[in-house]
C-alpha cells in the first residue's frame, strides 16, 4: 500500500479523515513532501515568502484497523528513501542562534554518494530521520499543528527516529490515524537554526497494534537501546517528563526499589536534547540494553 504525497494534513486531529486504511501487520509506504511543502527549490526563495499555513505537511493519516484508545501503535521503520537534494534556511529572530542571523538565507544541499554536500570542503554523512510522526490526539483534545510536538508525537525532531527504529505511540482514537513527514537527510541534536537538511522522500513502515498496553508518550526502540521521548513548554519540563517516563518504564520491568532504580538511572541512562526550536521543546532519555542484559528488557 502507498499513500501519495498529496494526501497531507497540517494538524493532527480527531476530525481528520483517513487517507488509507490497513490491517495490523501490513507494510505501507508514505510519500512525503519536505517541511516547506516543496515550495523552496532555489536559493532565491526565502522562508518569509512561503505559505506558512502549509508548513510541515504530514502524509496520511493511515487508519489501522482494530486500534482503539488504550492500545499502543507499533511502527517499524523499514526503509527511508530521500530525494536528490534538500534545503536549509537561516531566519532572523528564529531558532536558537537567532542573535547571529542578520538576514534570511536559503541553501540548497545536494545529496551525492550518501553525503549531504554543504560546501566544497564540507560533506556530511547522511542520517535520514523523520521529523514529524504521530497519531491523532484524543477526541476531547484540541487539534495540534504538525509543527508542534506533544504526547501524540508530532514534530519531535528526534534523530533516532530513523531506519531500523521501532516507535511506540499511545492510541487515542479508533484507528490511531498515523501521519508523518518533515524528513531530514541529516540533523544535529537541537536543530539550532530551525532546520536540518529538509528533504522530500519516502518512508516504508510496518504497523501493528499492541492491545491493552497503554503508554502516555512516544517511545523508540533500537537494537541497542530504548528511548522515552517527551515534549514540554521548556527544555527542563521536557527532560523531567522523559526521565519520569523512563523511571516508570524500568520500574515495571526491574525488581528494584525506587531509590535503587533512581541511582541506577543516574549511572546508565543518558538525558539527551532532541530539539529546542519548536513551540514545545523535546528531550529524550536513553537506556542501553547491554546494561540490563540479564533482564532481557522488552517493550
Amino acid at each position: 500500500m502507498r499513500i501519495g504525497s498529496k494526501n497531507v494534513v497540517y494538524s493532527m486531529s480527531a476530525e481528520n479523515k483517513p487517507a488509507a486504511s490497513c490491517k495490523p501487520g501490513e507494510t505501507v509506504v508514505f510519500e512525503t513532501q519536505d517541511c516547506f511543502s516543496n515550495q523552496i527549490q532555489t536559493e532565491d526563495v526565502l522562508f518569509e515568502t512561503t505559505d506558512w499555513d502549509t508548513v510541515n505537511p504530514a502524509t496520511g493519516p493511515l487508519e489501522i484497523e482494530g486500534a482503539e484508545p488504550g492500545d499502543t501503535l507499533k511502527v517499524e521503520i523499514k526503509k527511508m528513501d530521500l530525494n536528490d537534494h534538500g534545503v536549509m534556511v537561516a531566519v532572523p529572530e528564529m531558532g536558537f542562534l537567532n542573535n547571529f542571523i542578520e538576514e534570511s538565507e536559503t541553501k540548497i544541499i545536494t545529496i551525492e554518494q550518501n553525503k549531504a554536500v554543504f560546501s566544497d570542503k564540507i560533506k556530511i554523512n547522511l542520517n535520514p530521520m523523520i521529523g514529524v510522526i504521530g497519531c491523532s490526539p484524543g477526541k476531547d483534545e484540541e487539534a495540534v499543528p504538525c509543527g508542534t510536538p506533544a504526547s501524540h508525537g508530532g514534530n519531535m525532531d528526534t534523530k533516532v527516529i530513523t531506519e531500523g527504529s521501532t516507535l511506540y505511540f499511545p492510541v487515542k482514537v479508533s484507528g490511531a490515524m498515523l501521519a508523518m513527514g518533515d524528513l531530514h537527510a541529516a540533523m544535529g541534536d537541537g536543530e539550532v537554526v530551525i532546520s536540518g537538511v529538509e528533504i522530500a522522500g519516502e518512508v516504508t513502515v510496518k504497523v501493528d497494534v499492541i492491545k491493552g498496553k497503554e503508554i502516555t508518550d512516544p517511545m523508540v526502540e533500537r537494537n541497542d537501546a530504548f528511548y522515552t521521548i517527551a515534549s514540554g513548554p521548556t527544555l527542563d519540563a521536557a527532560a523531567k517528563k522523559a526521565a519520569d517516563n523512563m523511571f516508570t518504564f524500568l520500574k515495571q520491568r526491574l525488581d528494584l526499589e525506587n531509590n535503587e532504580l533512581a541511582m541506577l538511572m543516574s549511572v546508565i541512562c543518558d538525558l539527551q536534547v532532541s530539539q529546542v526550536v519548536d513551540p514545545e521543546k523535546t528531550a529524550r532519555m536513553r537506556v542501553d540494553k547491554k546494561a540490563l542484559a540479564e533482564y532481557n528488557i522488552q517493550f
